[in-house]
């Protein structure tokens, strides 16, 4: 089998890039068949906040109209407490002259929709479950042999395959790569008052915790914690877990209710040195591994497939699309916004973490001062709704 574009991975930046890339033949290497259904709760214990600017190319793909409006909720606000029990840090929407910071979408239906919409297209074949046994590039093509015997040839391959990326171990792409030590304990809960589409986060020395709003009275948790914690909290029976996380928030939504059982991820972070190599280029998660106190990751790799598709639409006639040259175009493209969001997320991580008392009160002061000034305030909103 040929293909301009061999994609392996199916997830939200792979299959977002199957459908954007127009114009090319694509095979998408998926390992499951299909996205699971949702749980007998209804809720995903996973979601995203997917900023403004995703939410419009996702659209463009034809997707986001797929979803359904009552799995939909708009982030109007968003309230930051730092850990000295006074700092606080807030954006509104309304003030800054725009309809919604974000919108929190579940994992498996926004996964879902994407499949969905590469039904739309003749040019994508989806082949599922496959998975990549092994990459040989050559300077007129790439190889992949699949583990269910077939051999895919394609004139470039992207790895959207994760973490664990074995395009990018086999395209010889080297990765700084560290573990926090810390683990993202993930729930959902019904609460006693009402959210007002408000996300919020509490800075906890370390811990981070944030509950953003669902459809309804409900809001999904994300809790970074030390890893010891972490098990400690999924220990906890139901109720007990409730009260352990409304006290942690200060009551903030009166009485909690679990609604999804708690989940954890190990927290890590990762960074290919580089973005692409001969016939490959590398995305989401494949590419870059971030802490998930800014809510960021998801987003990232979505823009990584928005530029790489726009880049491949955009290249001279004839040019190959595993050229070299054209890939780094991609890469420059991504490189400084990449790593400017890694450094800033990692030096919030390190302050916060930070025990001794000038950094406790730095970051606090950090949090007062940006609160008074509206034009920083209004340009970090901007920034963070590409």
């Amino acid at each position: 089998m040929d293909a301009d574009v061999a994609i392996v991975g199916a997830g939200l930046a792979g299959a977002a890039l199957a459908r954007a890339a127009r114009g090319l033949r694509i095979a998408l290497v998926a390992d499951e068949a299909a996205v699971p259904a949702p749980g007998p709760q209804g809720f995903d214990s996973r979601v995203y906040a997917i900023t403004p600017g995703n939410a419009g190319f996702l659209a463009t793909l034809g997707a986001w109209r797929r979803l359904a409006p009552e799995r939909l909720t708009p982030v109007r606000a968003m309230r930051v407490f730092g850990d000295d029990g006074r700092s606080l840090l807030e954006f509104d929407a309304y003030r800054a002259g725009v309809g919604e910071l974000a919108w929190i979408v579940e994992d498996g239906a926004l996964q879902r929709v994407l499949r969905a919409s590469l039904e739309d297209t003749e040019q994508v074949r989806v082949l599922a479950p496959e998975r990549l046994e092994r990459l040989e590039v050559a300077p007129d093509g790439a190889r992949l042999q699949l583990r269910g015997g077939r051999t895919l040839h394609a004139r470039l391959v992207v790895g959207a395959d994760g973490a664990q990326s074995l395009v990018r171990d086999q395209a010889g792409i080297a990765v700084t790569d560290a573990a926090y030590r810390q683990r993202a304990v993930v729930a959902n809960f019904s609460c006693e008052r009402a959210h007002r589409d408000t996300a919020c986060q509490w800075f906890q020395g370390g811990p981070v915790l944030a509950l953003l709003p669902l459809p309804g009275d409900h809001v999904s948790m994300v809790w970074s914690t030390g890893e010891e914690e972490a098990e400690r909290l999924l220990a906890l029976e139901p109720r007990a877990l409730c009260r352990a996380v409304a006290a942690a928030c200060g009551h903030a939504l009166g009485e909690l209710g679990l609604v999804t059982p708690a989940r954890a991820f190990p927290l890590r972070r990762l960074a290919a040195r580089r973005m692409v190599a001969p016939r490959v280029a590398l995305i989401g998660d494949a590419a870059h591994v971030i802490h998930p106190l800014a809510g960021q990751g998801a987003n990232l790799g979505l823009q990584d497939a928005r530029e790489l598709a726009a880049v491949l639409g955009a290249r001279e006639p004839m040019r190959d699309p595993g050229d070299l040259r054209l890939l780094r175009r991609y890469e420059r493209a991504r490189a400084g916004e990449v790593g400017a969001m890694d450094a800033t997320v990692h030096g919030l991580y390190r302050l916060f973490g930070a025990q001794a008392h000038p950094c406790a009160f730095l970051r606090n002061a950090g949090l007062n001062l940006t609160e008074r000034l509206p034009v920083i305030k209004n340009l970090l909103i901007r920034q963070a709704m590409a």
